[in-house]
Formats: structure tokens, C-alpha cells, sequence
């Protein structure tokens, strides 16, 4: 069996894409590395540049705050883990109780919608100073401690977003889905688990990794509770010393956090929007 050789027609137009594709890259380099330059300049070169300096980039000041803050952060850490599971369970029933449509469920749908509205529409800082300071003002016995009621606040209103995020993934499927796996012989149930839930979560990956990342920052808020989080590290070491620079510190932390998932949130959005265009045939 003869191998298919290529044209010189199409080897000419593969080393005309490889031309293009250097060309792109070195532009790409050179515009990055004159702005780079640029950016450098006007910001060193401003009047205030060396108070800037030593209040926010101070190296011993950050050599000190290092490891309280990093000890905060693993707090961080351990609660969006906590929160992004509870969120995802929270918003999976929510949007499962939106969706029903017998009449006899009519409370259950009242009450998941009055919830999105409420906490799609309510501040997170309200919510963490209601639950944080609010509920242990009522003095019940057994009430949870305030980084734990802080993590309450986080599900619930992430709990939200996350609900019509599975909402929109659900109506997405088309009915005549729904109406093949009951002709099966499927009960509700049965359809909503084995047919409708995984088209729906592979459809709402990337949002809900996007969710994931905003979490990710405001697990951050939970130091107005209290808590010695990162933030909470950062403000204590710049009380001591009078500079910011802790700050900057923990919020390099924060965003060397985030860049993993950033990073594949980016790749499940290319996949999708990848195979999409393999099922539309573009």
C-alpha cells in the first residue's frame, strides 16, 4: 500500500501557516515586552513611586509576614474545599426543586425560587455579618462556631448562583430526551439521574468552575467574621509594623491559589466550545 504523498500546493500553504504562526508569536512578544517596559517607567518614574515602594513592597516586611500569612491561607484553603462541595450539593437540590412541574410541588418551587432571589440579590458581606454575628447574638445552645457559620453564608449564596447554573443546564436538554427515557420505561427519577443530570453537568462545567474561582476570593471575606485566615494574618503583621506590604503578599498567595484553577477552567471552556463546533460540523 502506497503512502498518500501531500501537493506542493499543500506543503506550500502548511509552511505559509508556520510563517504566519512565528510571525504572530514574535509581534505578540515584542508589542508585550515595550509595553512591559513602558508600564515600568511610568510607575517608577512617578513622584510618589519610593513611598509607594516601601509601604507595599518592602522585602524584609514581607520575609516577616510570610509565614502567618501562609498559615492563614491553609484556613482559606480548607474552607473553599468545605464550601465549593456544600455550594454544588446546594445547588444541584435547588435547581432540581426549580425544575419540577406536578402541581403537588408547587411549595418546593416557591421556596427554591424566593431562596435564589434572596441570596442571588443579598450582599456577601451581609449575609457573613448576619450569620457571624447574628445568630450567636440569639444565644441557642449547640450554635456552631463563627468560621463555621461564616462557611454557612458562603454555601448559601454561592448555593444560588450555583442553582440557576444547573437550572439553565437542565431546561438545556431537549425534551425529547426526557420524553425517550420515559417511553423506556425510565420513572422520573431514573431520567433525571441517568439522562438529564450528566448532559446538563457536562454542559455547565465551565460556569461552574468560574463560580469556583470567584469562591476562591471571597473565602477571603470570612476575616470580617474573625477568623486568623490570610487576610486576617496580613492585617495583624501590618498593625505591628505600620506597612502594607503583607497585603501584597497575601494577595499574591491568593492569586498563585487561583492560576491552577484558572488554568483549567480555560481548558474545560476551549473543550467545550471545541466540540461543539465538531457537532455542528463548522
Amino acid at each position: 500500500m502506497s503512502l498518500r504523498t501531500a501537493s506542493p500546493l499543500q506543503l506550500e500553504r502548511e509552511a505559509y501557516r508556520r510563517r504566519q504562526t512565528y510571525l504572530s508569536v514574535a509581534v505578540a512578544a515584542v508589542s508585550t515586552a515595550v509595553a512591559g517596559v513602558l508600564l515600568y517607567f511610568v510607575i517608577t518614574g512617578a513622584p510618589g513611586w519610593d513611598r509607594v515602594r516601601d509601604s507595599f513592597f518592602d522585602v524584609g516586611s514581607a520575609r516577616e509576614a510570610f509565614p502567618a500569612v501562609v498559615r492563614g491561607l491553609w484556613l482559606n484553603v480548607q474552607l473553599l474545599l468545605a464550601c465549593a462541595a456544600g455550594a454544588v450539593l446546594l445547588g444541584l437540590a435547588i435547581a432540581t426543586m426549580r425544575t419540577l412541574r406536578a402541581p403537588v410541588f408547587f411549595p418546593l418551587r416557591a421556596f427554591a425560587s424566593g431562596y435564589t432571589y434572596t441570596f442571588r440579590g443579598l450582599p456577601l458581606v451581609i449575609t457573613i455579618y448576619l450569620f457571624a454575628f447574628g445568630v450567636p447574638g440569639l444565644r441557642l445552645s449547640g450554635t456552631p462556631s463563627v468560621l463555621v457559620l461564616g462557611g454557612i453564608a458562603l454555601v448559601l449564596t454561592y448555593g444560588a448562583y450555583i442553582a440557576e447554573v444547573f437550572r439553565a443546564g437542565i431546561e438545556s436538554v431537549h425534551p425529547s430526551q426526557r420524553a425517550a427515557a420515559r417511553s423506556l420505561g425510565l420513572t422520573y427519577r431514573q431520567t433525571m439521574r441517568h439522562v438529564v443530570l450528566p448532559q446538563a453537568v457536562r454542559r455547565v462545567a465551565p460556569p461552574l468552575l468560574n463560580d469556583l474561582v470567584a469562591m476562591q476570593k471571597d473565602v477571603g471575606l470570612i476575616s470580617l467574621a474573625g477568623p486568623i485566615d490570610a487576610i486576617r494574618a496580613a492585617q495583624i503583621e501590618t498593625s505591628i509594623s505600620y506597612n502594607y506590604t503583607p497585603y501584597v503578599v497575601a494577595g499574591v498567595l491568593f492569586v498563585l491559589l487561583a492560576i491552577p484553577v484558572i488554568a483549567v477552567t480555560d481548558w474545560v471552556t476551549l473543550r467545550a466550545a471545541r466540540r461543539q463546533s465538531g457537532d455542528l460540523g463548522l
